[in-house]
């Protein structure tokens, strides 16, 4: 049985992986993760906001326009309300290195042009294996085209592909018009991968005391569909890899993200909930299931439900929902 499947240019010993998340500021977890079978450790995002607060605080310290730096810094989030701040972030990223067997996937998480991309090259020598670009955008000028909205990530990567030469998978927001076309573009502008989708958290509104509110629920596998009709029809349209994250909770999660086309796929709020030993439980049952039904190697499972292969193409496009809506009855 062979699992192995190659994600953004490496080589990976089965599909899975934790996603981004909070679990790799903890070294012993990380340990944990790799002795669950993980075939890749993958760093929550590195913030711009946190690399603009330390430039400026660096600045504060050089030039007399201290008043100026308080009021600027008042527009950031505390730094203390990062687990990891730049420096902290990328001495983590070398002890993971230092400490796991399997590739480190480093994060960038921004949204505007500037000095904040020139960490990717730090986060590449500081030993990342590949680099994901997470561009989470919130377009709220209705001013702005979504052309300008595409643009503005497409830059970004341009940005960091001429900083560094690790591999860059950029993860998209589900809500881009025309994400196939827009995954071929990335794809023409160096990216070797996209991953679908990024969570968007979105706030709640507190009646009584009349505040939005944050709210954080982690996923469940209805949210998976999503990511499967897009992974299914980009599929074949890109060299680089796709990559799944977001609602996988099951062996049969996972299947499903491989049959439409992800080489790898990514866990979270599975891991959040149960602990690094689902990571092992995972795959111990999607071994089970290829035996069973006579699959010899993932490469042979990958896209095979794709829009390309898919027995019936139509359950992807708008004859599914007019099925779907048929299947009502009062």
């Amino acid at each position: 049985m062979d699992l192995t499947t190659n994600y953004l240019g490496l080589t990976l010993k089965h599909p899975l992986m934790p996603g981004a998340s909070p679990m790799v500021d903890d070294l012993d977890t990380v340990r944990r993760l790799e002795d669950a079978g993980a075939a890749a450790i993958v760093m929550h995002s590195l913030f711009e906001e946190q690399i603009t607060s330390q430039q400026l605080a660096e600045f504060a310290h050089t030039e007399s326009t201290v008043d100026a730096f308080s009021e600027a810094s008042s527009f950031f989030p505390q730094m203390e309300d990062y687990a990891l701040g730049p420096d902290r972030y990328l001495e983590q990223l070398s002890r993971i290195k230092a400490a796991v067997d399997v590739p480190v996937i480093g994060s960038l998480n921004g949204t505007t042009l500037g000095g904040w991309t020139g960490h990717a090259r730090l986060i590449e020598q500081a030993g990342a294996d590949a680099l994901e670009l997470n561009v989470y955008y919130i377009a709220t000028d209705p001013d702005e085209s979504g052309a300008a909205v595409e643009e503005r990530t497409s830059d970004i990567l341009q940005s960091v592909r001429e900083t560094v030469s690790i591999p860059i998978a950029v993860k998209l927001s589900p809500f881009f018009s025309s994400p196939a076309h827009f995954a071929k573009q990335l794809d023409s502008l160096g990216a070797d991968g996209v991953i679908l989708f990024n969570r968007f958290y979105q706030p709640d509104i507190d009646i009584e005391n009349l505040e939005a509110t944050h709210r954080l629920d982690l996923s469940n596998s209805t949210e998976l569909r999503l990511r499967l009709r897009w992974a299914a029809i980009i599929h074949g349209h890109i060299k680089g890899s796709i990559g799944v994250s977001g609602g996988v909770h099951s062996v049969e999660d996972v299947i499903k993200a491989v049959m439409c086309g992800a080489s790898a796929v990514q866990v979270v709020s599975s891991l959040l909930k149960h602990g690094p030993s689902c990571m092992r439980e995972l795959i111990k049952t999607l071994t089970e299931w290829m035996e069973e039904h006579e699959y010899e190697s993932i490469s042979q499972m990958c896209g095979s439900m794709s829009l390309r292969h898919c027995p019936d193409p139509s359950v992807f496009e708008r004859a599914n929902y007019l099925k779907v809506l048929q299947l009502w009855k009062v």
